[in-house]
């Protein structure tokens, strides 16, 4: 009897860590970019009730509702207020980046040389750039476009993404590069790092005809690929005369897969860090899926997924930016006119900054300190650095460890080794900008900043476990703990 009931006590667990990956796939398979996965988390968080609100206009809140904005359509913001709530409470949040390194188009990106059409990409944060060799690529972003017949506009944004791949950096053959593996593989970004479109020969063969004598004179075509602009502008159903501008990266085609001989890994690109993105917003709209949830909530749980983190997060849409403060802010004052009361929400307030961690690897265990060796499967990983580039502290630990005590839950630790460079995460940045209580912690990955990444099945699920568990606990939990009394 006992072993029947162990045996049906897995099968439920694997049913259920099945539905949370294959969920987190789809996620990620519909995510290409930043303007992607925030336009997959705003239909999420429409289909179960949140309702957008804009910067622009005033905001009229209310208890035991839920909301949420974009900003720049590549970070969005996300937040359930407790039925409880007064103002001068503290916000609950899960903060995570939308971004990960890629390649994207220069402003002149048309490039023909050697008989080739190329095309011209920048580096976008620190990648390992010699993966993006060999890959079938393809383009996603967004675009400018022009609605208007007469030219006046109105204008709007479009997401675009070919499906199909177009480009490909191909490696120089070993016979004309003996020494590569005895002195490694160089990659000159500028020279060697440019995808090929096409052929010259091709391009002539099969040149595009304007559907208009007209065309205008100010056209894209001179910067870029008239086959590349065509295609995008059929993809949105326009015309390439259309096309004002546009924000486009190169995109690996290959799907993200669950694999491994025991089907538990999964293989994608972007892990880091929309495997954060993804277990946060989940977490949040499930502890927030019915009234009933936010009863006797007397904070505000909120999720908050930053662009521009890979590259230091000073942007108008990073964590550097006023887009934290501003929304604590406007919460607070949407319930009380009080402008003194956002310095005491803030003291009750608590971050928790999740970017994915660094598991030990086995063919290079010399890079990881003996004590400190989150594995795959551990479940989340607290980040410790006396400083600073990870921004816990005892309290903050204690706080996101007594919630993974209480629900059974596995929690590691990492620290960099003294000898090496410590990364850094919006954990700092948020919690010396805005003053709020944070703990950095990320789920163990293999392969970070490939153009294919690692992790494992089951960290997915302790993720989402723990986040939803953080979302459900901390207001009784912080009432427990004396600080600065």
């Amino acid at each position: 009897m006992a072993k029947a009931k162990a045996k049906a006590k897995a099968e439920a667990n694997g049913e259920e860590v099945n539905s949370i990956v294959s969920d987190f796939l789809h996620f990620l398979n519909a995510s290409p970019t930043a303007f992607h996965a925030v336009d997959e988390a705003k239909r999420r968080l429409q289909t179960v009730g949140y309702e957008q609100i804009s910067e622009r206009e005033d905001w009229e809140l209310e208890a035991g509702k839920r909301y949420f904005f974009t900003r720049n359509h590549s970070t969005i913001i996300a937040f359930a207020v407790g039925k409880k709530y007064v103002a001068g409470n503290g916000f609950h949040v899960v903060g995570a980046h939308t971004d990960s390194p890629c390649l994207k188009l220069k402003p002149v990106s048309k490039i023909t040389k050697g008989g080739y059409l190329e095309v011209g990409v920048q580096t976008y944060g620190g990648g390992l750039w010699h993966t993006w060799f060999d890959r079938d690529l393809t383009v996603a972003g967004r675009v400018i476009i022009r609605e208007g017949k007469d030219g006046s506009g109105p204008y709007s944004h479009k997401l675009v993404r070919i499906d199909e791949p177009i480009m490909r950096i191909p490696t120089l053959a070993i016979h004309l590069d003996r020494n590569v593996n005895s002195d490694g593989f160089k990659v000159n970004t500028q020279s060697h790092l440019v995808p090929i479109l096409a052929t010259s020969i091709k391009e002539e063969l099969n040149k595009v005809v304007t559907d208009s004598p007209n065309e205008r004179t100010d056209t894209y075509s001179s910067k870029h690929h008239s086959h590349l602009l065509q295609m995008i502008a059929s993809q949105i159903g326009c015309r390439p005369d259309d096309i004002c501008d546009f924000e486009l990266q190169a995109c690996d085609t290959q799907p993200s897969i669950v694999a491994g001989i025991k089907k538990e890994f999964i293989f994608s690109g972007r892990l880091d860090n929309l495997c954060m993105s993804f277990c946060s917003l989940k977490a949040l709209i499930d502890s927030t899926s019915s009234e009933s949830n936010l009863e006797d909530e007397i904070g505000v749980r909120m999720v908050a997924l930053f662009d521009h983190e890979e590259v230091g997060s000073d942007s108008a849409q990073g964590a550097g930016s006023p887009a934290m403060l501003d929304a604590l802010s406007r919460i607070t004052n949407s319930f009380c006119s009080n402008s003194k009361l956002i310095e005491k929400a803030i003291q009750r307030s608590f971050l928790v900054s999740a970017d994915m961690a660094h598991a030990l690897h086995p063919n290079y265990m010399d890079k990881h300190e003996d004590n400190h060796q989150p594995k795959l499967h551990g479940g989340l990983v607290i980040k410790h650095n006396a400083n600073q580039r990870y921004a816990t502290n005892a309290v903050t630990s204690f706080v996101f460890r007594e919630v993974a005590s209480k629900h059974k839950l596995p929690v590691q630790d990492f620290v960099v080794r003294n000898d090496m460079a410590c990364g850094s995460t919006i954990g700092p940045i948020l919690a010396s900008g805005v003053g709020i209580r944070t703990v950095d912690v990320g789920a163990p990955q293999l392969s970070m900043h490939s153009i294919r990444e690692m992790c494992a099945v089951d960290d997915v699920k302790h993720s989402y476990e723990h986040f939803k568990a953080f979302f459900q606990e901390f207001s009784e939990l912080d009432a427990k703990i004396k600080v600065d009394m």
